[in-house]
């Protein structure tokens, strides 16, 4: 299974990505989270993806500045280095990469470098687990049929 695939399972709703601009303060960011109830905005500099921000990204910031991280901007919490897939990338590869570098949201880039969607974790496992009962499925339909 493509990613592709899973973006669309996620129908309309699953399109639209929620995103931020980097200069947004934190606690404009804590409001859009909760808007859209998310657990990752993509960070937009105009069409450009330049970072993705978590809740983990908040909390770690409240540790280190307590409620002062409230004025601050998305970019000063943001990971730059944001991982990104693309539709024709396999869902066992994203599912790879996402374990080994412990990440819980990828933005999905089209074949020109534009947002496309992005896939949760949550996403990958609801693909394993529909591939599964698929493979199921015709396990029972093969011995019913004997």
């Amino acid at each position: 299974m493509r990613i592709a695939d899973v973006l669309r399972g996620k129908g309309a709703e699953g399109a639209v990505v929620a995103t931020v601009d980097p200069g947004t303060t934190v606690e404009g960011l804590i409001a859009e989270l909760a808007r859209h109830n998310v657990g990752a905005l993509v960070v937009l500099d105009g069409d450009r993806v330049v970072g993705i921000v978590s809740e983990r990204d908040v909390v770690r910031g409240l540790e280190r500045s307590g409620s002062a991280l409230l004025v601050t901007t998305v970019a000063d919490i943001m990971t730059a280095d944001v991982r990104t897939c693309l539709p024709t990338d396999s869902v066992d590869s994203l599912a790879a990469t996402m374990t080994e570098r412990r990440i819980r949201h990828l933005p999905v880039l089209d074949e020109h470098g534009a947002l496309a969607g992005i896939v949760s974790i949550g996403d990958v496992v609801k693909s394993h687990i529909s591939q599964l009962e698929a493979d199921r499925d015709q396990l029972q339909s093969y011995i019913s049929q004997g």
